[in-house]
């Protein structure tokens, strides 16, 4: 290149960056475009242009003057570090990543690809838990929790369908019940009724009966009680299972006692399931967290019912 081209070229890159600095991208990107045709082996047009490119969202244009930045000079930080921006905004963060540490091992001093770098790292972290996260949200296994109930419902003379299905019944009910905090962040307070098929009249009597004003006073609380009691005998029912949030509850406050009914499970959010069949009672606190902005259930913590029942016993013991 002449001593004269030379001047033209390093105008038409100076003009390009005084482009670049106004917010002018698009001039700034033409500029650099003439001084390539009269210097095509120049990595610094090339990167110029790759900068100019990455703010007009032409990310495949940027990529390839990165690219080229790079072939042309491969032992400067300057193309990776494009190449990295490019990659960033392009959502490849894995290949940003790898990127902006060869941008690093070239100049180990930087602080700006060291910034990139720490971000892209905690970016990676992030979206490897929010993916745990959403793993746990739509795996949910209720029955591996519940292995003792299903040993205490078969008894030691094996599993029979009766008691296979009223197993079935609670882990369903358990899971409708996550599955519904998760879309939603809460629960309805209902009780559940496994009726028998044969001799329930399905007419009269439904599977789920409403029961969100049953803990507003111990007045409600008594009524509700007494209804569900009657309801189990009438309906025929072989189990039950109460669901309801934390939250709605002012009578029993079961988390509020002392001694042997002392809450010992924090003060997270959460909903209580208890089940009950003749036999067996059972009581359940799903606690919830935040985790990544997502709301999610934990494991379920099993209670002594004896110490924070929520509603009486209703049926009859067999």
């Amino acid at each position: 290149m002449g001593e004269s081209e030379a001047k033209v070229e390093a105008s038409l890159k100076d003009q390009g960056n005084e482009f670049f600095k106004s917010g002018n991208y698009l001039k700034a990107a033409a500029l650099y475009t003439q001084a390539i045709k009269k210097d095509p082996d120049n990595p610094t047009l090339y990167s110029n242009r790759a900068a100019a490119f990455l703010h007009l969202v032409k990310l495949n244009k940027a990529l390839v003057d990165a690219e080229t930045t790079i072939s042309l000079k491969p032992d400067w930080e300057k193309g990776y570090f494009r190449k990295g921006c490019v990659l960033e905004a392009m959502e490849r963060y894995d290949d940003a990543l790898a990127a902006f540490e060869m941008a690093l091992k070239y100049n180990p001093k930087s602080s700006e690809v060291s910034k990139k770098i720490k971000r892209l790292s905690q970016l990676d972290k992030d979206k490897k838990q929010a993916k745990e996260v959403e793993n746990l949200k739509a795996n949910v296994d209720m029955a591996k929790h519940l292995d003792s109930v299903k040993l205490e419902l078969s008894g030691k003379g094996g599993a029979d369908e009766s008691s296979k299905e009223i197993f079935s019944f609670l882990v369903e009910t358990m899971e409708t019940a996550i599955k519904s905090w998760h879309e939603t962040s809460k629960v309805d307070a209902k009780f559940y009724f496994l009726l028998d098929k044969e001799k329930t009249d399905t007419e009269k009597y439904a599977p789920v009966v409403n029961i969100e004003k049953a803990f507003e006073s111990p007045h409600t609380h008594g009524d509700c009680f007494s209804f569900l009691r009657q309801y189990a005998v009438d309906s025929v029912a072989r189990a039950a299972c109460l669901v309801t949030p934390k939250s709605i509850i002012s009578y029993p406050q079961v988390w509020k006692g002392q001694g042997s009914r002392k809450w010992k499970h924090g003060q997270n959010d959460g909903f209580f399931v208890q089940f009950e069949t003749p036999s067996i009672r059972k009581l359940w606190f799903v606690p919830s967290s935040t985790e990544n902005g997502q709301i999610l259930c934990r494991d379920p913590v099993a209670l002594d019912i004896s110490a924070h029942e929520l509603i009486p016993r209703i049926f009859k013991e067999a």
